[in-house]
């Protein structure tokens, strides 16, 4: 005598295709369309040097990107505050290089690869507390009654 298979439900090959696709979709990095994403990137990448190795400063690199996301050339430091020590600095450098690292490749969308490829990107990182604006004063804003 035969056996009777019994095929599964509908409802379960479903459920196995939702859970393949929702496995795929968490491996692959969520693609970068803007140049605000691109920034947004990068600062999510970036870990300063503890405050108890270097004290904190500015530091801007500026670098590029081929069309897959990838660092093209050397990255620069163009900019480091000015009163730094030299240990400040190495420091810094070292972990902007470090966030380059942990983010590069960049997963572009084929459009902003296309848009974006070798253009320079000049990335500040900012550790320092900035004073608070002045209030600006608007005396040309008060009217004299005479």
């Amino acid at each position: 005598m035969a056996s009777l298979r019994r095929r599964p439900p509908v409802w379960f090959a479903a459920a196995l295709l939702w859970l393949a696709s929702a496995a795929h979709a968490q491996a692959q990095p969520e693609q970068i369309d803007t140049i605000k994403g691109v920034y947004a990137k990068l600062y999510s990448c970036w870990r300063p040097p503890p405050a108890s190795r270097a004290n904190p400063i500015d530091i801007t690199v500026v670098v590029s990107f081929n069309r897959e996301g990838a660092i093209l050339g050397q990255p620069r430091i163009t900019y480091e505050t000015e009163n730094a020590g030299e240990d400040d600095r190495i420091a810094y450098r070292i972990a902007v290089m470090e966030t380059l690292q942990r983010c590069s490749p960049l997963p572009f969308t084929e459009g902003l690869g296309g848009a974006v490829a070798g253009r320079p990107f000049a990335v500040t990182f900012r550790t320092r507390k900035r004073p608070p604006k002045p209030e600006e004063k608007r005396a040309w804003l008060i009217q004299k009654i005479l």
